[in-house]
């Protein structure tokens, strides 16, 4: 994948992609039903 490719310019760090997950499975994500989280920096603005 290319860095050009997001717009924050850069891959995502292990940590972030994490925080993700983390944030899906905790008590603050318990209304979320059946959606997608893309975690891909922007890559979906360009």
């Amino acid at each position: 994948m290319s860095t050009l490719a997001s717009a924050v310019g850069r891959l995502a760090r292990p940590a972030e992609i994490a925080s993700a997950v983390i944030f899906l499975v905790s008590d603050g994500a318990a209304f979320i039903t059946g959606e997608t989280l893309c975690v891909n920096g922007g890559q979906y603005l360009q």
